[in-house]
């Protein structure tokens, strides 16, 4: 019998799981988890998972993360219904193309995944979906505008025009950065519990509709939905790229 956590058996006997796992064996086989089983995870493993989550990185060091767990029925047959229309959009769409590095079998069976996760959504035991609310932040950022000014103004003519034209994608992935790091912990901490995970984003193409079912504000943020349960494959080494293959040295 494998590794239990909290009665449940680890989906491979043979990975050590536990907060005490080795990181880079939790790393090289957190498989992408859309099969999950019905059952309950204890509110106590959520709450962890959370708690990882809030130990990522924070630009500016201004924790504006939040977490929205959903493991009411209701909401998740309200969440499910939108699921189900964003997985037939994808799957008639973009999931028709095998990406670089894939192949048609391999891409089949994650088609396949998708369609489980789809066809089950409802059943999912718990979601979280990853929050940022940079309101108050900006509020104080406003309150310093004079400085932000005389920023610009060091920066010269021209590369204050620069500036200004990429600050809205740089305030984008600024948030970005700031809550997918905790989305990885997430993921890192559901592999190392024997819990099944994995980051969609598909909910970003009916965000308002998402928020509206959560009552999440319009002015926050949503950056991921991340499905969470015990899973019913099995960990074991995620296929990727060779380093060799990605690594560009002092330039490209």
């Amino acid at each position: 019998m494998g590794a239990t956590v909290n009665g449940k058996a680890d989906a491979m006997s043979d990975i050590k799981i536990g907060e005490d796992a080795p990181i880079f064996e939790v790393m090289s086989t957190m498989r992408a988890m859309r099969r999950l089983r019905p059952d309950p995870v204890p509110e106590e493993l959520l709450a962890r998972l959370v708690e990882a989550a809030t130990w990522a990185p924070s630009a500016s060091n201004a924790q504006c993360y939040q977490f929205v767990v959903v493991t009411d029925r209701e909401r998740m047959e309200r969440l499910a219904e939108l699921w189900t229309t964003i997985a037939d959009f994808y799957l008639t769409g973009m999931a028709r193309a095998v990406p670089p590095g894939s192949t048609e079998e391999r891409h089949e069976r994650l088609r396949g995944a998708l369609r489980f996760q789809r066809d089950h959504f409802a059943q999912t035991p718990a979601v979280i979906v990853a929050c940022y609310d940079f309101g108050p932040y900006r509020r104080r950022l406003r309150a310093q505008a004079r400085h932000l000014f005389t920023a610009f103004a060091q920066l010269g003519p021209r590369r204050a025009v620069t500036a200004i034209r990429h600050m809205p994608r740089f305030t984008a992935t600024a948030e970005a950065a700031s809550m997918y790091p905790s989305v990885q912990n997430i993921l890192l901490a559901a592999r190392a519990l024997g819990l099944g995970a994995t980051l969609t984003t598909w909910h970003l193409v009916l965000e308002s509709e998402f928020k509206a079912v959560l009552g999440i504000p319009r002015s926050v943020h949503t950056f991921a939905v991340i499905p969470v349960g015990w899973p019913r494959g099995r960990f074991g080494p995620v296929a990727r790229h060779a380093p060799a293959d990605v690594l560009h040295r002092d330039g490209w």
